[in-house]
């Protein structure tokens, strides 16, 4: 299933980078945006338009903001393989916003909320699906669904372990992604495996 991303606009993205500075104190809250807004010099009276959904609208929109620029950094990454590339374009996406750890973990309480469950859905499914864009996968079968569920729970569990990380260039979270995609590359061979020698018993 596809989510349709939230509303995008320049003005959007710029009064999101300039509230990040005040998430850590203050939350996904207007009073946030209208500090980042006062910020760059922007009317603060236009908190209410901008996302007129609050926190949530935010949030969702700082996910969107986060997809985009990942994809387009990810363009300059160069690898064989494609699970090689997955970690590099994973290891970016955390580099990008090792900055806004505090103002993440505050989006994550937000999307933890019961009535936030369908958004927070919409928000995995676009990283993980840009994770994968940005690898070069473009397969249409089965296995995009079945590749970005697996992924999904890979990188939820890595941003989890980032969340406590502050180990140099974050060394400890990529050690630990390193051990999911091993054991992720262990389980899809042992099921190709697997496969191939039940098609050698198949009734004719």
């Amino acid at each position: 299933m596809m989510f349709a991303p939230p509303e995008r606009g320049v003005e959007r993205d710029v009064a999101l980078d300039a509230m990040l500075a005040h998430v850590p104190f203050d939350g996904w809250t207007r009073r946030a945006l209208r500090l980042g807004l006062a910020d760059a010099g922007l009317p603060e009276d236009e908190a209410e338009l901008l996302f007129p959904g609050g926190a949530i609208d935010m949030v969702e929109a700082f996910c969107d903001l986060a997809d985009r620029r990942m994809e387009q950094e990810a363009a300059s990454i160069v690898a064989n393989r494609v699970s090689d590339r997955v970690r590099a374009v994973i290891a970016l996406r955390l580099r990008q916003n090792r900055p806004h750890r505090d103002a993440i973990r505050r989006a994550i309480a937000v999307l933890a909320l019961p009535q936030n469950a369908w958004a927070a859905t919409g928000c995995a499914a676009r990283t993980v699906d840009a994770i994968w864009r940005s690898a070069g996968d473009r397969s249409v079968d089965f296995s995009w669904y079945t590749k970005r569920a697996i992924l999904g729970s890979v990188y939820a569990a890595t941003v989890l372990f980032w969340l406590h990380d502050f180990s140099e260039d974050e060394a400890d979270t990529l050690a630990f992604l390193d051990r999911r995609l091993a054991s992720v590359g262990r389980i899809g061979s042992l099921r190709r495996r697997t496969g191939t020698l039940l098609t050698r018993f198949r009734p004719a």
